[in-house]
């Protein structure tokens, strides 16, 4: 049951992305003391499959420092155009619930490990 909660995305290690939707976004962002990096995607995308890969490996590793989210474009359209996110993978970093940074596009993981950093 374990495996199946991994693969369906439903399972969570602290510091990987946690689902994020429309409806709980302001909750789960604003007022947070930790930054907070909402990583948009698209199940379609397979760039968005290689970053959503990078920050499952590299969340753990900020889970004192940050807060990682995932966000599905295509079933929350109302953050989507909120944030004016015009293509994915978009990963924004947010401090106490306002945009602070983003970065478009799929990097190496050193330059997203900089990004992360230099957005604490």
């Amino acid at each position: 049951m374990g495996f199946l909660r991994k693969l369906l995305g439903l399972e969570v290690k602290p510091g990987e992305p946690a689902p994020l939707t429309d409806s709980l976004f302001d909750q789960e962002i604003t007022g947070k003391e930790l930054p907070c990096f909402v990583y948009f995607f698209s199940l379609w995308c397979s760039s968005c499959q290689v970053m959503g890969g990078l920050l499952n490996e590299i969340g753990p590793e900020y889970a004192d420092k940050a807060s990682f989210y995932k966000l599905d474009v295509s079933k929350n359209p109302d953050a989507t155009a909120r944030f004016d996110v015009k293509a994915v993978p978009t990963v924004i970093a947010l401090k106490k619930g306002v945009p602070v940074d983003r970065h478009t596009g799929l990097v190496p993981i050193d330059q997203i490990k900089e990004w992360i950093e230099k957005n604490l």
